[in-house]
């Protein structure tokens, strides 16, 4: 982290399994701490969408332009891509 970056605190839910992955890393040496492990993950997380945007901008002037909402109907079906539902957990 640069000095002088601002930071802000927030709470992230994480699978338990991932979690426990994470503290695996940090106690071998190979993440600082669990914070910065999902710093990190983000950073790169972020990079790889704005990467991936570039290259769909580019692949769309290549080949006629925007998805018309017809494409972009069946490319959200596709890739289950849209708007999602909570799922409502059973109480048993």
């Amino acid at each position: 982290m640069a000095i002088g970056m601002a930071t802000t605190k927030v709470t992230v839910t994480l699978d338990d399994q991932q979690l426990e992955a994470i503290r695996k890393l940090v106690a071998s040496g190979k993440a600082q701490n669990v914070s910065s492990f999902v710093r990190h993950a983000v950073g790169v997380s972020l990079m790889d969408v704005a990467g991936w945007g570039r290259l769909l901008a580019r692949a769309l002037e290549q080949s006629g332009g925007p998805l018309t909402k017809k494409e972009r109907a069946w490319a959200d079906s596709v890739l289950e891509t849209g708007p999602r539902r909570r799922r409502r957990r059973k109480v048993a």
